[in-house]
């Protein structure tokens, strides 16, 4: 079978659009949370999720828009589209981000939004972090969002983890050794690459496939000028950072 894996969509229906279209028919989606967030659609996101037959995680700005982590906790940028975020939900979206959970295990394979550890806020991009998680799991694979950065870490027969960044076409062979797999973000990149990210798991071939896909950026700014959105937050997207 194979699953579409993906993270980070944060309100931008322009790049889950074009994700989806991009990716072609799987057999179920895999969403490792952050559905709303900064950008300017969430209820169309969550709609689109919706209409897929798919499941979820839930990430920290999610649990943040639904009253689950308190807004405080997050820089002041993040903090105001999150009070923006919170009022513009309907009823549905609410319900939705609500229920989803913080880890979710499939055929031995582990869903979390950050970490093993921290569910909603580690950020897992060293190689000490990774073997950290590692040692509180016995999952052979686990894929994490939050860092908006495609990364694999890979534990080695010696005990060490060892990180390396997948490229838009890589194939990665589950091949034994526990990994820890960041698909990026579809709404917000941060590794100097605009270009809206996600991945491909195939459970027969036993491999998952990188890709990276270009969307219409000047219309998701366009919608977020039109909901007030910072300008730093408008132009961040452009340049993937």
């Amino acid at each position: 079978m194979r699953f579409g894996v993906f993270s980070d969509i944060h309100a931008n229906l322009v790049a889950l659009e074009a994700v989806l279209q991009h990716m072609g028919p799987v057999d179920q989606f895999w969403c490792l949370g952050d559905v709303v967030g900064y950008g300017p659609s969430p209820n169309e996101c969550v709609q689109t999720l919706l209409d897929l037959d798919h499941i979820i995680v839930m990430g920290n700005h999610d649990a943040a828009a639904v009253g689950a982590l308190s807004p405080r906790d997050f820089n002041g940028e993040a903090r105001r589209a999150l009070e923006w975020t919170a009022r513009t939900l309907d009823r549905e979206s609410t319900a939705y981000l609500k229920s989803a959970p913080e880890q979710l295990t499939r055929n031995e394979l582990l869903l979390v939004h950050g970490s093993p550890r921290e569910p909603l806020w580690e950020y897992i991009t060293t190689d000490e972090q990774a073997q950290e998680n590692f040692a509180i799991t016995e999952n052979p694979y686990t894929f994490v969002g939050h860092t908006h950065v495609p990364l694999v870490f890979l534990l080695d027969r010696e005990g060490n983890a060892l990180s390396g960044t997948p490229r838009d076409g890589m194939l990665l062979r589950l091949a034994g050794e526990r990994m820890l797999i960041n698909p990026g973000s579809v709404g917000q990149p941060r590794d100097g690459d605009p270009r809206a990210a996600y991945a491909i798991v195939d459970d027969e071939q036993m491999q998952v496939e990188f890709h990276r896909v270009e969307y219409d950026i000047a219309k998701t700014q366009s919608d977020m000028r039109a909901v007030g959105a910072s300008t730093w937050l408008i132009e961040r997207i452009a340049y993937g950072r």
